[in-house]
């Protein structure tokens, strides 16, 4: 049986320029960087507090896993913002979100209090975005 959710795909045009925002701006730690053949960089992060889960930053490229038109299509929903990356947890959304725009993160909106909790939404170089959450305590 399935016991875990251990990698997340998040589409990025510039794996360079994705690791800096994710590892320097955000926080996040490389968990691997290595080249897969001749044309491939598998490059993933994931938050220091949970070691168990990596974020693949991949470029949506013709080749095996997908063709030219779909890898275009992709493209093109991730620069319209058209896609969900997830939810990234913090303790203090206020402050952690000051601390990020201070960073040059953008945010689509500041925080916001919810049913859930505290949320803002925030969005990478690409045009991916994730709801910044602070959960209301169960």
């Amino acid at each position: 049986m399935i016991k875990r959710l251990s990698h997340v795909t998040v589409w990025v045009f510039d794996q360079d320029l994705a690791k800096t925002f994710y590892v320097d701006k955000l926080g996040m730690q490389v968990r691997e960087d290595q080249k897969m053949g001749d044309k491939m960089r598998w490059l993933t992060v994931g938050p220091k507090e949970q070691p168990d889960m990596q974020i693949a930053l991949l470029l949506p490229s013709a080749g095996p896993l997908m063709d030219a038109e779909t890898a275009a299509s992709l493209r093109t929903l991730v620069e319209k913002g058209a896609l969900s990356a997830g939810v990234l947890e913090t303790d203090d959304v206020r402050r952690d979100y000051e601390e990020l725009v201070k960073k040059g993160v953008t945010f689509r909106t500041p925080p916001v209090e919810q049913f859930y909790g505290i949320e803002a939404i925030l969005k990478d170089p690409f045009g991916n975005w994730f709801s910044f959450t602070q959960s209301k305590p169960h």
